[in-house]
């Protein structure tokens, strides 16, 4: 069987946008965490990887390879380690370097991060970018909609190579999927995941996120009206066919289901000594 080539360091997949990798491979972060370049002349940096100690060379280099000297500001998705963590070392290369995200039940952040907020464009050379506000995998987290590509930066909103999963705590499917439908009201061709390959058909990519989601909410109903009434078990069912290192995972997923349905109404919950059950609203 042949394997599929090794995800590049670095590449530009438009005039406007160069790729460099974060360094960071794993088993939640695929073969790492994209950061882009935007603009033809001092370009605009969206994220800045989980802080490896190879990526800021990595990045100079590739910026030296287009004829830049420092990415001119940053922006960045949300506030998750692998999306922050390398503002410090930023920072120390490049003194002054400005810094930009949604200020949203933020703390430990690396200061000081400038407020930018849903539709506040911010223009690079030859680029506009405008950031959208699409909460659900993180509170704070924005997407940004390149006009002239009519293409969109999204973070860990939809991924290259995965879906995306709904942390307990900050996360929240009823808004996530909100947000999968407001993208769709863009004008929209190629997606810029953090994750993974450029996706050519953004639209359809987020339509594909939609129906899986939905089909598992339906596989969720059905194991609850089947009489399976803990987290583990449902998993153990409607993810029989993946890895089990994986269903740690796979049991945040269909919590986050379970908290729609609670909240729809849908579905009830109670607890006892040992574990969380769930049962359907008759």
């Amino acid at each position: 069987m042949s394997q599929a080539p090794p995800f590049p360091r670095t590449a530009t997949p438009s005039g406007l946008v160069g790729r460099v990798l974060g360094l960071n491979p794993g088993m939640m972060t695929g073969p790492g965490t994209n950061t882009y370049l935007v603009g033809r002349r001092d370009p605009v940096l969206i994220d800045t990887g989980a802080g490896v100690a190879d990526y800021p060379e990595l990045l100079e280099r590739y910026c030296a390879e287009r004829g830049w000297s420092q990415p001119s500001r940053v922006l960045l998705t949300h506030r998750h380690v692998d999306h922050v963590g390398g503002v410090a070392q930023l920072r120390v290369r490049w003194r002054g370097l400005r810094v930009n995200k949604m200020r949203y039940r933020d703390s430990g952040l690396p200061e000081p991060i400038e407020d930018l907020r849903d539709g506040e464009v911010v223009e690079a050379d030859g680029a506009t970018l405008v950031p959208v506000h699409t909460p659900g995998h993180a509170s704070d987290h924005l997407c940004y909609y390149l006009r002239e590509e009519q293409a969109l930066f999204t973070g860990d909103v939809v991924l290259g190579g995965s879906t995306t999963v709904i942390p307990s705590g900050d996360g929240s499917l009823v808004d996530y999927m909100a947000s999968l439908r407001k993208l769709l009201e863009l004008p929209l061709t190629r997606i810029y995941p953090a994750h993974g390959p450029v996706i050519e058909d953004g639209a359809g990519r987020i339509r594909e996120y939609i129906a899986h989601r939905e089909m598992r909410e339906r596989q969720i109903l059905e194991a609850v009206g089947d009489g399976l009434d803990t987290i583990p078990v449902m998993v153990k069912r409607i993810y029989a066919d993946v890895a089990a290192n994986l269903h740690p995972v796979a049991e945040q997923s269909v919590e986050s289901h379970l908290r729609k349905l609670l909240k729809e109404g849908r579905v009830r919950e109670w607890s006892d000594k040992d574990a969380s059950h769930w049962e359907l609203c008759r």
